[in-house]
């Protein structure tokens, strides 16, 4: 793996489920596990415009390394970061469990 500089905290979030008796909905996202050491490079217009997608918010990656935590986060999680929040919208393992890459869009607020 190249060499990453991991320079900030994020928090992943993860939806409670709601059982109202009639349905299982998800309600308001809280932290899920611990804060861990991140790597974040934004992707360019360029990127975004090969790719076939034109995607008016922000979108970033995120990169940890990889544990029990970062590989039980699922799609539906979202991260929270230096007092935004994104939702994931791709996951990749980089290497052999050496980290995993998470693309993610800026959520509205």
């Amino acid at each position: 793996m190249a060499r990453i500089s991991f320079d900030r905290r994020i928090q992943f979030l993860r939806a409670q489920m709601i059982d109202d008796g009639f349905q299982s909905r998800p309600g308001d996202y809280t932290p899920f596990g611990s804060r861990l050491w991140a790597a974040k490079s934004e992707i360019s217009d360029g990127e975004k415009f090969s790719a076939g997608t034109i995607v008016p918010n922000l979108q970033s990656r995120f990169t940890v390394r990889w544990s029990r935590l970062s590989a039980s986060i699922e799609h539906t999680d979202r991260i929270e970061a230096e007092g935004r929040v994104y939702a994931i919208v791709g996951i990749k393992e980089v290497g052999r469990r050496a980290a995993r890459e998470f693309t993610t869009a800026l959520v509205a607020p």
